[in-house]
């Protein structure tokens, strides 16, 4: 248990009510019981704010008027609300050493503290810094090289060469660094084209469960720091994507993508190969970038959803409008005539 004000005096934030409250955990606005602490960002929620049962709520200072309860007050409700779930979060002690059932080549580097699962693989050549934690039935290839204070969870696959900065986290089953999709065709053949270069990802960054993150064709695929993937995202070789960058799940770059620095990509989203995207866009769910995209802002391509009777009405003025446009051309050459 911590009370309100060692909260407020540990993220050095100011608080008003019963400072002596217990705090236990944090839960939502409409499901927090006595002991917990909930958070306001939107005011979409205000309705659940009156309601809600919470022992405390992270308030934005043009909030705190609104709730009479106790409170921690915070330019930044949701960014504290992260800092208060890590630290409540429940944390399992770091595995000791190194598996007797996993396989590790003898000339592997590996700091004193590694600690490795059972069945996990590490292959010729590989460095793996300080406090890194790998889980069972891990593949690491020749070559590669593992940052300080990396979390690599089981069934994750890296193969050959591929680097990982510091604190990187990949989830379970994870690819790093498959041969990227090259093919040429070659009269009524495909040709593969080998695939020769690298992955290599920046410090912070972290890949959700089942991506895949393909190895560039020459040149390498990069991801800078701090970007954070989703689960089941497919990065093709050669896609460069900057620093601060958030991409939801199932969403899927093309090869020789390059996607620029504090972007968000929604879920489902496409960005087809050998474009850009400039630092600062907002690419919406399901939507398709088939072009490059030079300037910040919002950008989305899905019609909303409709009733499905009057969807089919929807599709089949689509299918007119080729005829309505060449018709108001020929309106609008007559008038002028």
């Amino acid at each position: 248990m911590t009370s309100l004000a060692q909260l407020a005096s540990h993220f050095d934030l100011a608080y008003e009510g019963d400072g002596e409250v217990d705090i236990s955990r944090v839960a939502t606005l409409s499901g927090a019981q006595p002991g917990e602490i909930s958070f306001l960002s939107n005011r979409r929620y205000l309705g659940d704010l009156a309601k809600t049962t919470a022992s405390a709520v992270i308030l934005a200072p043009e909030f705190s008027g609104k709730y009479s309860g106790n409170k921690l007050i915070s330019n930044q409700p949701y960014v504290t609300f992260a800092k208060v779930a890590e630290f409540f979060a429940p944390h399992r002690a770091k595995p000791d050493g190194i598996h007797p059932k996993a396989h590790i080549d003898a000339t592997a580097e590996l700091a004193d503290d590694v600690s490795i699962g059972a069945f996990s693989v590490v292959g010729a050549d590989v460095r793996i810094d300080a406090g890194v934690q790998i889980g069972n039935r891990v593949s690491i290839g020749a070559g590669c090289y593992i940052g300080a204070g990396c979390v690599i969870k089981s069934g994750v696959v890296i193969e050959h060469d591929c680097q990982l900065g510091e604190r990187v986290t990949l989830h379970p089953g994870v690819v790093i660094g498959a041969d990227g999709f090259g093919l040429a065709r070659d009269h009524d053949r495909w040709l593969k084209i080998p695939q020769t270069g690298r992955v290599i990802i920046g410090a912070d960054c972290s890949v959700g469960a089942n991506t895949t993150i393909d190895r560039g064709a020459i040149e390498d695929t990069v991801l800078a720091e701090d970007v954070h993937l989703d689960n089941q995202i497919q990065i093709g070789h050669n896609v460069k994507i900057g620093a601060h960058t958030v991409i939801a799940g199932c969403a899927a770059v093309a090869g020789s993508a390059t996607i620029g620095a504090n972007c968000l990509i929604g879920g489902g989203a496409g960005v087809v190969g050998h474009i850009s995207v400039c630092d600062g866009v907002t690419i919406q769910a399901m939507a398709l970038v088939t072009k490059s995209i030079r300037q910040p802002g919002i950008y989305g391509s899905v019609a909303p959803l409709q009733e499905n009777s009057q969807w089919r009405k929807t599709a089949v003025r689509i299918k007119q409008l080729d005829d309505i446009a060449r018709r108001l051309n020929k309106i609008e050459r007559t008038t002028d005539d």
